[in-house]
C-alpha cells in the first residue's frame, strides 16, 4: 500500500512515504504500551487537559498550514479546509473541557450498603481512518480517548499521508509523551496483524461497508469491541409547508459540501408533489451556478474530487443509473479542460426500485431526486435504504417535523437543516451505516470500563 500524496486538481506527485516495516511496527506498538502502562493513564485530567488544549490552540495558529495540506492532498476548497481545521480544534478543547465530567464517578441507588460505576481507561486503541476529513476524523476518535487515559494508534488514509504526519507532530510538539498518538503508515497485511495483536483493546473504523466488514470481523473473532462510521445515503425531505427558498439552499450545502464526498452528505433530495417542480427548478439553477478551480484559490466554487479514481467510480455509477432507466437532469460528466478529477454536479431523477443507484451511496456531486405525493411516501421513501446515518426534514411546522424525525430510521435528524457536526452532538448510525457513536458524551464512553464498586 503506498502512501502518497498527490494532488487531485492537477494529477501532480507531491510526495510518497514508504511503509513500515514489522520490525518498526513492533517497535510502535511497545512503545504505545509502555507509554499506556507507565505514563498516560496515570496522568491527571487535568495534565491531559493541558495537551489538548495546546494542541487545539496550535491549530488555530496555524490553520492556513494544516488547511492547505488537506486541500492538496484531497482537494478540498481552501475555505472548508480552514472550517475543517477550526472544527477540529473545537473538539479538542471540548474534551479537554468536559472529560472529567463525563467520566465523573456514578453513584447508585442501592437497597444497602453503597455502590459507584467508575470509568477507567483500557488500554492501547487503533483507529482506521479515511480521507475525505483528514483531521477532523481522526480528532473525534483521538480526541475523547486520549482524555479518557487510553492511547491511540492510527493508520490513516494512502492519499493524505501529510495531513497524518502533521496530526502525530501537532500532538508531539502539544506535549503528548512518545505513544500516547501513533501513526502508521502500514499494509493491509498490517492491518491485521495490529488488530490482532494482545495489546491492541479496540478498534475504531470510518470507511466503506466493505473495510467496516472486514474490520469488524477481524475484531470480533479476537473479542474485541468495535465501533464503525459507515456510508450513508441521507434523505432530505421536503415537506409541502417548507421555506422553499431555506429548502434549496440547504439542499444545495448538503450535497455540495467537501465535492460531496461526505457520508452525511444530502444525498437523495425527496420532495412533496406540490412543492416538488419549483424545488427542481432552483435546485438545478443553483447547481448550475458552481464553477471549476484552483481549490486553493478563494474564489473557486467546485473542487475536484479525491482523486482520479474516485471521479472514475462516479461516473460508473451515473451511466449505470441511466442504462437502468434513469433521467438525467444535469451534469453526469467529467467536466472538459480541467486537468483534476472534476466532475459536473449532477441531477439524477426517474429512479425505480430496481435500479442498482436507489440502493446505491453516491460519493461525489450527484443528486438523487424524487417526488412522493405525501409525507407517509416520504418517510417510507427515505426508510427503503441499506443505510441509516442521517437525514433531514423541512417544514414550517416544528412539531410535525419532530414527528416525521422519529419515523426515520437513522442514528440522526437535522430539521430545517443539513446535517452538520459539532464536538457536543452524538455522531453515528444505524443498519449499514455503523454502530457506536463518537463525539458529545457518548463518544468518550465507548472504550472505557465501567467498573463497578460495591460495598456491603
Amino acid at each position: 500500500m503506498a502512501y502518497q500524496s498527490t494532488n487531485p486538481y492537477n494529477g501532480k506527485v507531491v510526495k510518497t512515504f514508504d511503509e513500515i516495516d514489522d520490525t518498526q511496527l513492533e517497535a510502535k506498538l511497545a512503545a504505545a504500551q509502555d507509554c499506556f502502562e507507565q505514563v498516560w493513564r496515570h496522568k491527571s485530567f487535568a495534565e491531559r487537559k493541558a495537551v489538548l488544549s495546546r494542541a487545539a490552540a496550535i491549530m488555530r495558529e496555524r490553520t492556513q498550514e494544516f488547511a492547505e495540506l488537506i486541500t492538496i492532498e484531497m482537494g478540498k476548497l481552501i475555505a472548508q479546509s480552514q472550517g475543517e481545521v477550526k472544527l477540529s480544534a473545537a473538539i479538542l478543547d471540548y474534551y479537554a473541557e468536559h472529560a472529567e465530567a463525563f467520566l465523573a464517578p456514578e453513584m447508585l441507588s442501592t437497597a444497602k450498603g453503597e455502590a459507584v460505576v467508575e470509568s477507567s481507561p483500557i488500554g492501547v486503541l487503533f483507529g482506521v481512518e479515511p480521507w475525505n476529513y483528514p483531521y477532523y476524523q481522526i480528532v473525534r476518535f483521538a480526541a475523547p480517548n486520549l482524555m479518557a487515559g487510553n492511547v491511540v494508534m492510527v493508520k490513516h488514509a494512502s492519499n493524505v499521508p501529510q495531513c497524518a504526519l502533521a496530526f502525530e507532530r501537532l500532538l508531539e510538539e502539544a506535549g503528548a509523551p512518545v505513544g500516547a498518538y501513533t501513526n502508521l503508515f502500514i499494509s493491509k497485511d498490517q492491518v491485521a496483524q495490529v488488530i490482532d495483536d494482545d495489546r491492541i483493546r479496540a478498534v475504531a473504523l470510518t470507511g466503506s461497508e466493505a473495510a467496516g466488514a472486514i474490520v469488524a470481523q477481524r475484531a470480533g473473532k479476537n473479542l474485541k469491541k468495535s465501533t464503525l462510521e459507515l456510508g450513508g445515503s441521507d434523505a432530505f425531505i421536503v415537506l409541502d409547508d417548507a421555506d422553499l427558498d431555506k429548502a434549496v439552499k440547504h439542499a444545495v450545502s448538503g450535497r455540495m459540501g467537501n465535492s460531496g464526498q461526505a457520508c452525511t452528505a444530502s444525498k437523495r433530495i425527496i420532495v412533496v408533489e406540490t412543492l416538488a417542480e419549483r424545488f427542481l427548478e432552483k435546485f438545478q439553477a443553483a447547481m448550475l451556478a458552481f464553477e471549476p478551480g484552483d481549490p486553493l484559490n478563494g474564489q473557486t466554487t467546485l473542487a475536484p474530487l479525491s482523486s482520479a479514481q474516485a471521479l472514475k467510480t462516479l461516473q460508473g455509477q451515473v451511466d449505470e443509473a441511466v442504462a437502468n432507466g434513469a433521467r438525467l437532469v444535469m451534469g453526469g460528466k467529467r467536466i472538459d479542460g480541467q486537468a483534476g478529477a472534476f466532475m459536473q454536479p449532477t441531477i439524477l431523477t426517474d429512479l425505480k426500485a430496481d435500479n442498482p443507484a436507489y440502493m446505491q451511496e453516491f460519493f461525489g456531486p450527484v443528486a438523487l431526486f424524487f417526488r412522493v405525493p405525501d409525507e407517509d411516501s416520504a418517510v417510507a421513501l427515505a426508510n427503503d435504504s441499506p443505510f441509516g446515518l442521517g437525514g433531514s426534514v423541512f417544514t414550517q411546522d416544528v412539531e410535525r417535523g419532530k414527528r416525521v424525525a422519529r419515523q426515520i430510521d437513522t442514528g440522526m435528524v437535522f430539521i430545517n437543516s443539513a446535517a452538520v457536526s459539532t464536538p457536543d452532538l452524538p455522531f453515528g448510525g444505524v443498519k449499514n451505516s455503523g454502530y457506536g457513536r463518537e463525539l458529545s458524551g457518548a463518544g468518550i464512553q465507548e472504550f472505557v470500563n465501567k467498573k463497578l464498586i460495591r460495598v456491603n
